[in-house]
């Protein structure tokens, strides 16, 4: 194999994310309709918020805790309460995306692997420990604790200081976000591979070593 280390985003490439299932579990627990309608709103406010937090604006407790602030009040609680109860429940919903499971069985043991994370400490560690994948991938790289998120240089260049700086041509990054892992990937001088599970069209500009269609066709592209 070409690569000595594979390093993996975690939420839709290696994890479904339903944050709609995820919220209504929680609110539920709360007592509360959640529908889409409030869904889209949430949305509103959250994806600027990332936006932003993955530009270096803001940080990850200013993400986490203004994407729940407008319901706090509602529900006499903390928008910080709101966002640890959210965790919780994707944590609970969680699972490995298809192919994920059988391509880390079939990687292990045959190359390093890592995870460069967007997502927040309080679920990445959790679900990891519940899907069985903690103990396989060294290291675990969540922005939310390195202070800087994907694409800029500097978490990867992090996860490159903890992996002992290998050659960067044995490196990969898997990932969905063509802006965060693709383009980060390639900030950082290593090969790329995009997971385009919805056939997305290429953004302009960004261009993965490799595309696929599945976590089963990377298994495919690295074993053959």
């Amino acid at each position: 194999m070409r690569y000595q280390w594979i390093l993996f985003d975690a939420d839709e490439t290696l994890f479904h994310f339903d944050a709609f299932a995820g919220l209504q579990l929680m609110f539920s627990r709360h007592d509360y309709q959640f529908d889409s309608t409030e869904y889209d709103y949430y949305q509103s406010i959250n994806l600027p918020l990332w936006q932003q937090y993955q530009q270096g604006e803001i940080s990850a407790k200013q993400l986490q805790i203004n994407r729940f602030t407008p319901w706090a009040a509602k529900l006499n609680t903390s928008a910080s309460a709101l966002n640890s109860a959210f965790m919780q429940a994707m944590a609970d919903i969680c699972t490995p995306l298809p192919g994920a499971t059988e391509l880390i069985t079939a990687l292990k043991g045959r190359v390093k692997l890592g995870i460069i994370t967007n997502g927040f400490t309080e679920l990445q560690q959790i679900r990891l420990q519940r899907t069985g994948f903690a103990e396989v991938f060294s290291p675990l790289v969540i922005s939310e604790q390195v202070g800087v998120a994907k694409p800029h240089i500097d978490i990867f260049n992090h996860a490159f200081a903890l992996m002992g700086n290998p050659p960067k041509q044995h490196i990969l990054m898997v990932g969905d976000n063509p802006h965060a892992d693709v383009q980060g990937g390639i900030n950082a001088g290593i090969d790329t591979c995009w997971l385009n599970r919805h056939a997305a069209a290429r953004p302009e500009g960004i261009a993965p070593h490799i595309e696929v269609s599945s976590l089963a066709q990377l298994q495919q592209w690295l074993l053959g």
